[in-house]
């Protein structure tokens, strides 16, 4: 089993404080705050057939708090979709984009399609919706997924996962 420190800052980020309205809080996503120092990270702990990551969750249509287009394919997608982004180093300049990666939590298993980054580099910018940048070890997902894993509620959000390559 891998685990999820495996992986140091690679730097920090001041925050800004966002403009009036600017930052998008949609599913219960954070602003930056001004003047708190954020890590940044350019890789991920090490992918193996059981890799531990902390599940997110994320809209990934028009604006909704996943900001941008996504990155594999420059299009936004339906809260319907079983999609994710992944943590900067795992995305790995775009080698997962489009592939399927099995994600283990709630004693279930689903087949997600990765189609964009969780910034672990950037953030606290107007590209990225005023809010931090990710950690090293995001999965982040659609609503879609979240329901198939069959979690929702006040446990929506935030979960300790296990992926690994379908």
């Amino acid at each position: 089993m891998v685990e999820a420190d495996t992986c140091k800052p690679s730097g920090k980020l001041r925050g800004k404080k966002p403009p009036p309205g600017k930052c998008n809080k949609g599913h219960d996503s954070d602003c930056c705050k001004e003047g708190k120092f954020y890590d940044t990270y350019k890789c991920s702990p090490p992918v193996s057939n059981h890799t531990k990551a902390t599940f997110t969750l994320n809209g990934f249509d028009s604006g909704e708090d996943g900001g941008s287009p996504c990155e594999c394919d420059d299009k936004f997608h339906e809260d319907s979709e079983l999609i994710v982004a992944l943590s900067t180093g795992w995305f790995n300049k775009k080698k997962w984009c489009m592939k399927y990666i099995n994600i283990h939590g709630n004693g279930k298993t689903v087949k997600a399609k990765i189609v964009d980054k969780c910034d672990s580099t950037m953030g606290c910018d107007d590209e990225h919706d005023f809010q931090p940048p990710c950690t090293n070890n995001i999965v982040d997902a659609s609503d879609a997924v979240w329901d198939a894993l069959g979690v929702c509620g006040d446990k929506c959000g935030e979960m300790e996962i296990y992926w690994s390559d379908a």
